[in-house]
């Protein structure tokens, strides 16, 4: 009898089997959640105060949360190409935020096509600024040309039509992604890219979210006012389209303004971006929640992170591109059970050009050749005495948004050195910037000009120059723009 009870317990267990849409691959399904301009504290789980984010915040507890993440370029399109490629921008080649992503050049999504992955991409692309058709690696790809708005954008959906899409971006985006997921195969894996506007300016909440905020006041941030040891060319930037001063984003009408009323349109600026942030834990609820219904849940790696960091007023600054840590910092998170049973939170220092390599070692896919990233695989399983101390970071000037000179910087554990090559191969023409982070993680202190950290300074050089030397980079192959100087002039309406 208890014979026949074991038989029936199995038939029914393989039953269940053969109706779940779980595929029996071994190999994972991914689901890669990127937002635009995300600060890690703009979220519950990286310590916010203000913002209600339970379903990122979850997903956190239940996976691995990268507390040290960062962009190596803090630039939309060069951040987004070192994620898909694993290599720094200036291999990739796609430096500013108008170059397409080489055709030829391998990805992570490409390769895991190759492998027999279903693969789509919806949401913001933002690689080649006036293309929006459909780009290699991918089954569906469903994008917009330029920034997109956070309401009623027009979409090309896979090349075959171009269409208005009533509705708020976010929710539109979640909408198209469970349309996708729920065409898929059960013997089949699939790589759903899910690219969020959310954050990026202009900060549209939802109607529902529009009023969230409105009790908590936002003053400018204390280093805001702690910038007489920085390089002249921070202080310039403070009343143009990247300062504290200037029009932030539209939010303020009436620029540059000093005064001391005029916080109120910082405050609310900061306000827009918080709320569409809410709507953007609704959507991951959503795709939990279906993953969940469908029993896929627990074989789907599930990332969620940003593109590049953001200044929200840091030094008088707001938008990225510096090499200052508001700007470098990026949230990740990762949950996969198969990667950790345990929560685990990773306090190693991460880079964007870690995630191609780290989830084609999940996924059991061919490696891309000669990365500059590294798995974390290793790191999170077993520990990795091996793991990186230091890297660099690099940024280049633009003339479309000529607020940020060249810059060249290298961050260790401990220590960050920042300068600004000019671009014609002579000596720097803007003061340097060196930080103790443990003492100063905020980076109020400029360290640069005192005689008894010179030795740390020229270690620090002499590191930076080995790490971009390891990536192809040296006097004569590190090719950048003149630096122009700072310029109070708006850009271009069409490109904001």
């Amino acid at each position: 009898m208890q014979m026949n009870h074991l038989f029936l317990a199995i038939a029914l267990a393989f039953s269940a089997l053969a109706d779940s849409p779980v595929h029996a691959a071994a190999q994972p399904n991914v689901l890669f959640i990127l937002c635009d301009d995300l600060r890690p504290d703009a979220l519950g789980c990286f310590g916010s105060k203000h913002v209600k984010t339970p379903n990122i915040d979850r997903l956190a507890a239940e996976g691995v949360l990268f507390k040290n993440a960062f962009c190596t370029t803090s630039l939309c399109s060069p951040s987004r190409a070192s994620i898909l490629s694993g290599l720094y921008a200036h291999a990739h080649g796609v430096t500013n935020n108008f170059t397409e992503y080489p055709a030829q050049m391998g990805s992570w999504p490409q390769t895991l096509h190759d492998a027999g992955y279903a693969t789509a991409y919806i949401g913001k692309y933002h690689m080649g600024e006036e293309n929006d058709d459909p780009r290699p690696g991918f089954d569906w790809f469903v994008t917009h040309k330029g920034q997109g708005k956070y309401f009623d954008t027009e979409w090309n959906l896979n090349g075959k039509k171009r269409e208005v899409v009533k509705g708020y971006y976010t929710t539109v985006v979640t909408d198209m992604t469970l349309d996708w997921l729920k065409q898929q195969k059960a013997e089949k894996p699939w790589c759903m890219f899910l690219g969020h506007k959310a954050p990026h300016s202009f900060y549209t909440p939802e109607p529902k979210y529009e009023h969230s905020f409105d009790d908590v006041r936002v003053p400018y941030p204390a280093s805001a006012f702690q910038i007489d040891d920085k390089p002249t060319w921070i202080k310039d930037r403070q009343e143009t389209w990247h300062g504290i001063y200037g029009p932030l984003f539209e939010w303020r009408k009436k620029f540059p303004d000093r005064s001391p009323e005029a916080v109120k349109d910082f405050e609310n600026m900061v306000h827009g971006y918080w709320g569409t942030v809410l709507s953007v834990d609704d959507s991951l609820a959503r795709l939990r929640s279906y993953l969940e219904e469908t029993k896929q849940l627990d074989n789907t790696i599930i990332v969620f992170m940003g593109d590049n960091g953001l200044l929200e007023g840091e030094h008088g600054m707001v938008d990225k591109r510096t090499g200052h840590e508001s700007s470098l910092r990026i949230p990740l998170i990762v949950r996969y059970p198969a990667l950790t049973a345990q929560p685990r939170v990773i306090e190693d220092q991460t880079l964007t050009v870690d995630m191609a390599p780290s989830l084609l070692e999940l996924c059991t896919a061919p490696a891309l050749p000669k990365v500059h990233g590294k798995s974390w695989v290793k790191l999170i399983q077993q520990g990795d005495a091996e793991w990186r101390k230091a890297w660099f970071y690099h940024y280049n000037y633009e003339k479309q948004f000529p607020y940020t000179p060249n810059v060249r910087a290298i961050r260790t554990d401990r220590w960050k050195y920042i300068h600004y090559p000019h671009g014609d191969g002579g000596a720097d023409r803007h003061l340097a910037e060196l930080y103790d982070l443990k003492a100063d993680p905020i980076e109020t202190k400029n360290l640069i000009s005192q005689a008894e950290l010179a030795g740390q300074v020229t270690a620090l050089q002499a590191e930076l120059a080995k790490l971009m030397l390891a990536t192809g980079l040296d006097d004569k192959t590190d090719v950048m723009p003149l630096d122009e100087g700072i310029k109070s002039g708006l850009p271009d309406a069409k490109i904001r």
